[in-house]
């Protein structure tokens, strides 16, 4: 994993906290790099724990990106994850995953962190954890739930 660059938005810090499962991000992941967008919004002035490495855009944001209607979390995020040829960004907003892969960004979200993260035996099962984030900034539909039961082997 030494030489894979992973970028992640504001989301999976907010959802991974909310849940008290922070841990289970770094576990997945190692280090992360962040855009100076998402340090702002997650960290504030707060000192970054050593495995979040905030960086600051080298390059302009292009046009493509500054035209879509996202937060600057994820535009900037999406623009971090070109610079640095990530391995992948860690993204769930639709909007945003879609500029994403129509840039040849490979995604993951949430909750395929959440499959990679029983599949390496970190958790038992994903049940619990999908049903606490559920909340108002994070929505699952029953078919995208029921899926990834199904990917987890926990469909009844």
């Amino acid at each position: 994993m030494s030489s894979a660059r992973y970028v992640a938005n504001s989301s999976p810090f907010i959802v991974f906290e909310r849940v008290g499962r922070l841990d289970l991000l770094r576990a997945v992941m190692g280090r992360l790099h962040i855009p100076s967008a998402v340090r702002q919004e997650v960290f504030g002035s707060m000192q970054l724990p050593d495995w979040v490495e905030g960086r600051a855009l080298t390059q302009p944001l292009a046009a493509r990106i500054t035209m879509a209607r996202l937060g600057a979390g994820e535009r900037e995020a999406i623009a971090l994850a070109l610079e640095l040829k990530a391995t992948e960004l860690i993204l769930d907003d639709l909007a945003a995953r879609r500029l994403a892969q129509s840039l040849g960004i490979p995604i993951i979200g949430c909750l395929g962190l959440l499959l990679r993260a029983k599949r390496r035996k970190l958790i038992p099962v994903v049940r619990p954890l999908m049903e606490a984030m559920q909340g108002d900034d994070f929505r699952i539909s029953g078919d995208l739930f029921a899926e990834i039961l199904e990917a987890a082997g926990e469909s009844e």
